[in-house]
């Protein structure tokens, strides 16, 4: 990170398409997993503030949903809307791209990133699976005429390739000033939010293909009592064939999802967890703006 002892703080939005490593890469610079992933497009539907302090400097990491072209639903509209906005009013910008892969969800990225006023950062992520490094040389050439003024910085979220180089890039954008958050406050997100989000990701994760994004997941108790956190949590789905799907034969997929999910949140609040799930059909919620704003997907922020 920066050597200078004048305090720096500022926000860092990280935008791209759907599946590019964005969440990986924020949990690699955080050194702990924070953003929920999976192999599935629009796994991250709400953007999230992942904080990270070393020494002088608070870099205040947006981690955005994937921008895309399917705005048919009002669960995709939110998706978009979230990702748009979170290139205002931020000091850097990670626009984070799949090594020599190129889409016109991509582009369509660019098209945005394009206008913004504060450093950009052209992230290639997933060196790991590149073969042979000569290949993506045309390819840097040709994203250097699409964002002059960018630098590339080529890595591997995954395996921690280039992190640090990426983070040093960062710090010397970051405008001077005191931080905004205690320095060992990591996310802006409540308990709650991030326990609701690790049971849908092994949601996500066991499901594969079987069932579409019409997924997610509602508190309805969380409460420490001595050493043990009560987690009760509401899988919603939207019709009766998704939930038995997600309950699984005799019960076994629904147990797996658990099992994965309480040793993430036992991680994550370093207390032992007492897990219960339940399956609930909601129909229509997706396609709902009030139902989804009563699932905390806010649409006038």
């Amino acid at each position: 990170m920066s050597d200078s002892s004048t305090p720096r703080c500022g926000y860092v939005a990280i935008v791209g398409r759907p599946n590019v490593g964005k969440s990986t890469l924020l949990n690699h610079i955080l050194g702990q997993k924070l953003a929920i992933t999976s192999r599935k497009p629009q796994t991250t539907r709400h953007t999230m503030l992942g904080i990270k302090t070393e020494d002088a400097v608070q870099a205040i990491y947006v981690d955005t949903p994937g921008l895309h072209k399917d705005n048919d639903k009002a669960l995709n509209r939110f998706m978009n809307k979230s990702a748009s906005q979170a290139l205002r009013d931020v000091d850097v910008v990670l626009f984070v791209v799949d090594r020599v892969r190129w889409t016109d969800e991509d582009q369509m990225v660019l098209e945005k990133v394009r206008f913004v006023t504060c450093p950009v950062l052209l992230v290639v992520n997933k060196l790991d699976r590149m073969d042979d490094k000569k290949d993506m040389l045309p390819h840097l050439e040709w994203l250097a005429t699409q964002l002059p003024d960018a630098e590339i910085v080529p890595v591997s979220a995954l395996h921690g390739r280039n992190i640090d180089q990426l983070e040093q890039l960062i710090a010397e954008r970051l405008p001077e000033g005191e931080h905004f958050y205690p320095d060992d406050q990591i996310t802006d997100r409540s308990s709650r939010f991030l326990a609701a989000e690790l049971v849908r990701e092994k949601v996500m994760r066991q499901l594969g293909a079987e069932i579409p994004y019409q997924v997610t997941v509602e508190i309805e108790q969380f409460k420490q009592e001595g050493k043990i956190l009560h987690i009760h949590a509401l899988i919603l789905v939207e019709r009766d064939g998704q939930k038995k799907i997600i309950i699984g034969d005799g019960g076994e997929r629904m147990k797996k999802i658990g099992q994965e999910a309480r040793l993430d949140m036992q991680k994550l609040f370093g207390s032992k967890v007492m897990l219960n799930l339940w399956v609930k059909v909601k129909r229509g919620w997706s396609d709902d703006e009030r139902a989804l704003s009563s699932l905390g997907y806010n649409f006038d922020s």
